[in-house]
């Protein structure tokens, strides 16, 4: 698949107990039901053949013979096929029985992994019928006349597919503290498969469900399970048939538990994302002490699939629960607080200066403001809020500044820039009348200049209001709204910044306050630079000058989170924003994204002290490190070249 995706499925068939032909043809229909999907891997649950529930019918030679050749069978029915198939059943060797994962592909057994760790304990017996893996002797097997790799060592790799490579590991072996697949992820396995057989009691199904999550987490990896269903025996217990597909944290698909049907879940793991969180996270192979394992090579079914099942955020620093969004706007709000706070008790300063517009940024500042002299038992009167009108500001935004500040008890303070503006136009020799980056720029450093003043004048901070979102597009003056004494919105993206506004105004302020919150929260979004057109309304609209918001957010996230190329990034943002922007709109602002980007790292490279909130950073002394002369021309011709 494009863009380092494969697709794999869990199924949890239809089965009976020591039925291996009913199994097998269970088996052999849902793999090539899958194939239709275009699925490229399939895991099927733990002794999927006979069933797990066997008992002592595992020492029975009719049950292993029948087995084998059912296996038989299967490899005949998908040899015409290129999809990998991950199966359970027993196997004999070395004197010793065997509780496996078989791969197979295209009619070949391409390896046998056999169970490290059998649960011994309270309602399984496991260790009255197999061994430990560990207890291999050989690591090869003789198999329907195939010489089978066979041991504990094994991965999976495709040869022409880079970085998609692949372990097993059998149901208890994920419930240990170091599972096999931790091993795997570190020798290079990106995709983990368990097949299990897991029992159903009350609260195992949230910490079956956890465990899965925090392997892929931990291991960054996909990790793809899939459980025994109801047609397991149950003289004792009854299982459910809990099938997942997990990716570094996150679930992508899960099963309905329970069900009489045989059940399968499909998904993409992005392999490429995987490799490049492995490689940003230099303590990923810090344990790495064994490095004896053996690769087995195979083809990786190729398919270019126009569509992808799994879910992406059109906002990804916005959760879509509202639960979570508000838990993750009290998270970042605390954080924001936290910083500020402590700069102002290691400078012993009690007064900050900060520039209030009326706009959303400058509102989340002063928020931020209040909050941090709340903990400190400081009054809300040492906070210097200064409004400072320029060419282009409306009576919307004038006034929300004025009400929000009144509403605050903070110390007031208006300076008109005007004629301050038109003096310096005079001194540079500007033309008033010439509406451009000049004629903006000077008012946004006569306003820092304001704020520094009188800052010097009072012994106070200046705080910065910029965010995440204006600094990785540079939309600000250098050394204007670009300067501060400490920035607290400085990794806070604008499609975040809403939100916060709103749940401060619903959860934190008293009514009153929130009222004015939600007027600004209708502001659209403007530096008000340019002055206000015919009905006095706000001309000047950034999102229509670098465009929306919500692609770029997207596209920083995806590009510093994930290091996702420009070709991949379309392709994404295409699927999730299929119903509001067309190809071409998408690929326009991606490509005033890396020009920005790019053209606009000298005004990081020098940003002031400020918190990080979430995964994305754009300090020069934290997680971006960037020259600020670099090209944006490979990432351009990326992008051209999907277009072509």
């Amino acid at each position: 698949m494009n863009y380092g995706f494969v697709r794999v499925a869990a199924a949890v068939p239809s089965l009976k107990v020591a039925d291996c032909e009913y199994n097998a043809q269970s088996l052999i229909r849902m793999t090539r039901k899958v194939c239709d999907e275009k699925v490229q891997i399939i895991v099927f649950p733990e002794l999927s053949i006979t069933g797990y529930t066997c008992g002592d019918l595992f020492h029975q030679q009719v049950l292993l013979k029948e087995s084998l050749a059912q296996l038989q069978c299967i490899l005949n029915a998908t040899k015409d096929t290129e999809i990998v198939v991950i199966l359970g059943m027993p196997i004999n060797a070395d004197n010793q029985l065997f509780n496996c994962g078989v791969v197979i592909q295209k009619g070949r057994v391409l390896g046998a992994v056999p169970k490290t760790f059998i649960p011994n304990y309270s309602e399984f017996y496991e260790e009255r019928w197999f061994a430990s893996g560990l207890k291999a002797l050989c690591g090869k097997i003789k198999l329907l006349g195939q010489e089978v790799p066979f041991g504990t060592d094994l991965l999976f790799e495709a040869e022409n597919a880079g970085g998609v490579c692949f372990g097993l590991e059998i149901c208890e072996d994920l419930w240990v503290p170091v599972p096999p697949s931790s091993r795997q992820a570190v020798l290079g396995a990106t995709i983990l498969f368990n097949l299990s057989a897991s029992n159903e009691i009350v609260g195992k199904y949230e910490y079956r469900q956890e465990l899965v999550r925090q392997q892929s987490a931990r291991c960054i990896a996909g990790y793809v399970y899939a459980s025994s269903g109801v047609g397991e025996s149950t003289t004792d217990v009854v299982f459910g048939g809990h099938a997942m597909i997990s990716e570094y944290g996150s679930i992508l698909a899960e099963s309905k538990r329970f069900s009489e049907n045989e059940q399968i879940i499909i998904s993409e793991i992005d392999t490429e994302k995987i490799i490049n969180d492995r490689l940003k996270n230099t303590s990923f192979m810090e344990a790495c002490m064994d490095k004896t394992h053996r690769k087995i090579n195979f083809s990786l079914m190729e398919t270019r699939v126009a569509e992808i099942k799994r879910e992406y955020a059109p906002h990804p620093f916005v959760p879509a629960n509202v639960h979570t969004r508000d838990k993750r706007c009290n998270e970042v709000f605390d954080i924001q607080t936290a910083g500020l706070a402590k700069r102002l008790r290691h400078t012993g300063i009690k007064k900050v200066v900060l520039g209030i517009s009326g706009g959303l940024d400058s509102t989340l500042a002063l928020l931020v403001v209040a909050r941090a002299f709340q903990m400190l038992d400081i009054p809300n009167s040492n906070i210097y809020a200064i409004t400072m009108p320029g060419f282009g500001t409306t009576d919307e935004t004038y006034n929300n500044a004025l009400n929000l500040m009144k509403s605050m008890g903070v110390t007031m303070d208006e300076i008109d820039i005007k004629p301050a503006c038109l003096q310096h136009f005079k001194d540079i020799k500007h033309d008033a009348a010439i509406l451009d980056v000049t004629y903006e720029n000077v008012q946004a450093r006569e306003r820092t200049q304001i704020l520094m003043d009188v800052a010097n004048k009072i012994g106070a901070l200046v705080i910065g209001t910029g965010d995440l979102s204006e600094l990785a597009l540079g939309w600000c003056t250098y050394n204007g709204d670009h300067m501060s004494m400490y920035s607290v919105n400085c990794s806070v993206p604008k499609t975040l910044v809403k939100f916060l506004v709103g749940w401060v105004a619903d959860h934190v302020v008293e009514a009153k306050i929130g009222e004015i919150l939600h007027k600004i929260l209708e502001t659209p979004i403007s530096p008000e630079l340019l002055p206000p057109d015919t009905k006095g309304k706000i001309h000047q609209k950034t999102e229509d000058i670098v465009g929306p918001y919500e692609l770029h957010d997207f596209f920083l996230y995806h590009m510093i989170r994930y290091g996702a190329t420009p070709k991949k990034i379309l392709f994404l943002a295409e699927k999730v924003f299929k119903t509001s922007y067309n190809r071409e709109t998408i690929k326009k602002w991606l490509a005033v994204f890396y020009k920005r980007f790019f053209s606009q790292q000298f005004k990081r490279s020098c940003l002031p002290d400020g918190p990080k909130v979430g995964s994305i950073s754009l300090s020069p002394r934290g997680d971006w490190r960037m020259p600020s002369d670099a090209e944006a021309k490979v990432w351009l011709a990326d992008l051209d070249a999907d277009l072509k």
